[in-house]
């Protein structure tokens, strides 16, 4: 706790786990929450039957016995990992969970720990995300859910779900803010060396990773180039230039190493570029647009739709009332 704060009573923080979590998971949202202050929380582990556990990468752990933890507490936090599917279909697992979300003042979950929330029918009618691999599996499962693949934490509510795995840290850091203030979960972040509590809506998943890599270089340098200068001269007849291939032999070597067209994969860079400007900066869409190499507000606008979905002045709007 920072130096002159007041002190007030510890809330009761319950970490769920299972055999198989992902430990950072676990271990993540744990120290943020120490960090922000061991008199302001009491924290405690719970797994089925308790006593010692493995993680997936073999961390041995120990927890509590999850059917004797008892009302009141605070906040319930279920971890994920590869163990999921094992544990959701232990109704000793789901049933303690959804008794004591029942009560909790707020319900949270990290990475796939959203299946459980689900089983226990907790995101009925509610947005929620999960680590990006599992988005659509979560969709197509728990159709009354709204999966939202983009942000890395969602709130509806009391309760809230998060991506994966180091999401759960910036989860745990504006549980802290909701808490204890802003300096506080400023205060863990800057003790943890993390950035300064990544709003909830921005996205999880850079779009322009999701296109592979060139085979070989000088493609491949090239790519990195791209990422690195938006707002440069990206034509065909530039880009080809640069890696000293005629324009013709360079869309076909491109299209084939990378697996889609040289004007897509720009558009997409420049999207991604654009995103990250509306997330973090108050400029105008037709500054963002300009820094980002689209030649208008208009051209933007059309690759925000045809790639995001959404305009930018809508995407912008949802991620701050998102991160809020």
């Amino acid at each position: 706790m920072l130096e002159g704060d007041s002190v007030v009573a510890k809330r009761s923080v319950v970490l769920v786990c299972f055999e198989g979590v992902q430990g950072l998971d676990l271990v993540g949202p744990w120290e943020v929450f120490v960090e922000a202050g061991a008199d302001q929380y009491a924290l405690r582990v719970a797994t089925v039957g308790g006593g010692p556990f493995l993680s997936s990468s073999g961390l041995r752990l120990s927890a509590d016995d999850l059917s004797r933890v008892r009302e009141p507490i605070d906040t319930l936090l279920v971890a994920g990992g590869q163990g999921i599917d094992t544990a959701v279909a232990n109704p000793a697992f789901v049933g303690p969970i959804k008794r004591l979300a029942a009560t909790a003042r707020r319900v949270g979950s990290i990475c796939t720990g959203a299946f459980a929330l689900a089983a226990a029918g907790l995101l009925n009618g509610r947005r929620a995300t999960t680590h990006w691999g599992w988005c659509e599996r979560l969709a197509r499962e728990y159709p009354l859910v709204a999966v939202d693949p983009d942000p890395i934490f969602v709130k509806d509510g009391n309760v809230y779900t998060s991506a994966g795995v180091t999401a759960g840290m910036d989860l745990a850091l504006a549980l802290v803010e909701e808490d204890l203030g802003r300096k506080a979960a400023m205060w863990a972040a800057r003790r943890l060396v993390l950035f300064v509590r990544r709003p909830g809506g921005q996205a999880q998943f850079s779009a322009a990773l999701e296109l592979q890599a060139a085979d070989r270089e000088p493609l491949r340098d090239l790519q990195a180039w791209i990422v690195a200068n938006p707002a440069a001269d990206l034509s065909v007849d530039n880009l080809a230039a640069r890696v000293h291939m005629s324009p013709r032999n360079f869309a076909r070597a491109f299209a084939r190493q990378v697996g889609t067209t040289p004007a897509r994969y720009v558009e997409r860079v420049r999207v991604e570029a654009a995103r990250r400007r509306l997330e973090e900066s108050p400029d105008t869409l037709e500054l963002v647009a300009a820094q980002c190499g689209f030649g208008s507000g208009n051209s933007m606008r059309r690759s925000f739709l045809r790639i995001v979905k959404v305009p930018p002045a809508d995407y912008r709007a949802r991620f701050r009332s998102a991160g809020s």
